[in-house]
């Protein structure tokens, strides 16, 4: 029998009516959020605490089945503790740093993701997606009480869509019946499938795998491993072409079995021939119990483009990326920090509508990054043709005995942030001896900062930070206000900010966006510089 702990689907949001479904016409509201799942919650959360109403559509009550994504990387914490959740999750999760390769029944090689000191959040924490969505909707709930103008409605199905030159209508039905209202903005952010993506005949650029995998969730009885990352290629238990092994919260773990394109996937799923794979795997006489399971293909696409007039697209429903890596939740996380702050400054007037533009200019690039690094990934873990297997074999010989080998072993490249070099919002990178680390467009790392963290001083805000610099403690451009935070290398006891921020340099200036990504850096402040950079940044030099 199936564990309920996943099955049952949290009424987080259960179905209220709504004022707008008396209305005697339909009621216009600054931004809809179709779908409430993480990065839909989490996009309402940005916006709701810079004061901006916003409304949450789902065609469900709440947090869906199963573990789903498990591994959420320190950006995705960074944010969701900008957004006051981040240590709720932290608590919960499981922090993992070690991870093995095996080959058959022999150990490649081991890997350490213990990051340098210095930082709040660890490199990965092993989460499942429940628990991260219900701290996501337990902030809500904390705001809304503090005053911000959120609402999330379950059992609001969208219909249709009607997209005008400055706003959308849309059509809901509900379990009382249909009714109409209008966005200024629509933020699809309902999955994958994306009922609205099909509502305006758009669909997905890429390829699809063919092959297919198997998720079990178990929670074993007497037996545990060790919290670290096992991947093995062609398995000597012979339950899959690889298997992955990871340990999530209350003693539940995930294994993911490759087994093959054409299967029967109702059979599969059969709880006997499960625990078939899970016995070959754990040996017959580990007791446990069988919480979930699923089976997924291998997607790596995307849309062509995220905006299209007044309607936006994040996470799963604008690109899809295989599991390995973890860089499908983590990537949709940066897509709201990244949309939050553009679209809170187009609506309070302070950015021409074009600045979000720059939201599809820096997310299609960290899209493709993604799936650059999500099909090199794929095409290592299922080699296409006989060539590409004897290669793949032939380097995890050699990564066995030549550490040379190891970086060309790929299990998943696991995500990172995306540093949006190049692109139209950069300021000029004018630190002689800066840093590659913290070059312009890239997001900041952190680091302490008293009995704090760099990454909390710096807020949500555009801040101005000075290390052994003078500058105004307050600068504002346009309506958009700049706060400093002032830092001398002679307090920096463990040499940690010289390192990431100053390098060779004696002196710096960094203009950091709401998204704590770096617009400009110069040696010294000079206002001239640091207005011009402003406006760049809002897309204000933008055609």
């Amino acid at each position: 029998m199936l564990d309920d702990r996943y099955q049952l689907a949290f009424k987080l949001y259960p179905y209220e009516r709504a004022t707008d479904q008396d209305a005697p016409a339909p009621v216009r509201h600054p931004v809809v959020i179709m779908g409430g799942g993480p990065i839909g919650v989490a996009t309402a959360l940005d916006l709701g605490l810079q004061g901006i109403p916003v409304v949450v559509l789902d065609d469900h009550e709440g947090i869906g089945m199963g573990s789903r994504a498990i591994c959420f990387a320190k950006r995705s914490l960074e944010i969701a503790d900008r957004y006051g959740c981040g240590e709720a999750m932290l608590q919960k999760g499981v922090v993992w740093n070690v991870g093995k390769v095996f080959h058959d029944d022999r150990k490649v090689f081991e890997f350490n993701l213990l990051p340098e000191g210095g930082h709040r959040f660890p490199a990965f924490i092993n989460l499942q997606q429940p628990y991260f969505e219900r701290f996501l909707v337990d902030r809500v709930r904390e705001a809304q009480a503090q005053g911000a103008p959120i609402e999330l409605r379950g059992k609001n199905r969208v219909d249709s869509v009607e997209v005008k030159d400055d706003h959308v209508t849309l059509n809901i039905t509900t379990p009382e019946g249909p009714y109409t209202i209008e966005a200024d903005w629509l933020i699809g952010c309902d999955g994958a499938g994306s009922p609205l993506r099909g509502m305006m005949g758009l669909d997905f650029e890429g390829r699809v795998f063919e092959d297919s995998f198997l998720i079990a969730d178990i929670k074993m009885l007497n037996e545990s491993f060790p919290t670290e990352r096992w991947f093995w290629f062609e398995p000597w238990f012979k339950s899959g072409a690889s298997t992955l092994l990871h340990k999530q919260p209350d003693d539940v773990w995930r294994i993911d079995f490759q087994i093959g394109w054409d299967v029967d996937r109702k059979e599969e799923l059969k709880e006997e021939n499960i625990r078939k794979r899970i016995d070959a795997m754990l040996g017959g006489d580990v007791e446990y119990e069988l919480v979930w399971s699923s089976i997924y293909t291998f997607q790596c696409r995307r849309m062509k483009q995220f905006r299209h007039g007044r309607v936006i697209f994040a996470g799963d429903s604008a690109h899809q990326v295989s599991p390995f890596g973890a860089r499908g939740a983590n990537s949709g996380m940066q897509d709201v920090d990244n949309l939050g702050w553009k679209l809170g400054l187009v609506i309070d007037g302070k950015a021409p509508e074009s600045l979000l533009d720059s939201y599809n200019e820096e997310r299609v690039h960290g899209a493709d990054e993604n799936i650059l690094n999500s099909t090199r990934a794929t095409d290592f873990i299922t080699p296409k043709s006989k060539v590409s297997h004897v290669f793949r074999n032939a380097v995890l010989d050699l990564a066995e005995h030549y550490p040379f080998a190891r970086p060309l072993v790929n299990s998943g490249r696991l995500s990172v942030p995306c540093t949006y070099d190049g692109l139209s919002l950069n300021g000029p990178d004018a630190l002689p001896g800066g840093p590659a680390r913290t070059r312009v467009g890239s997001a900041c790392p952190d680091a302490p900062l008293g009995n704090d963290f760099l990454l909390r001083g710096l807020g949500g805000g555009f801040t101005l930070l000075t290390i052994d610099a003078e500058a105004p403690d307050n600068l504002e451009d346009g309506g958009i206000p700049i706060r400093r935070l002032a830092l001398s290398a002679k307090d920096d006891a463990t040499g940690t900010i010289r390192d990431r921020y100053l390098g060779t340099a004696d002196s710096a200036v960094y203009l950091i966006r709401p998204d704590q990504h770096v617009a400009a850096r110069w040696e010294r402040y000079d206002e001239t510089a640091v207005r011009a950079a402003l406006r760049t940044a809002c897309g204000k030099d933008r055609t």
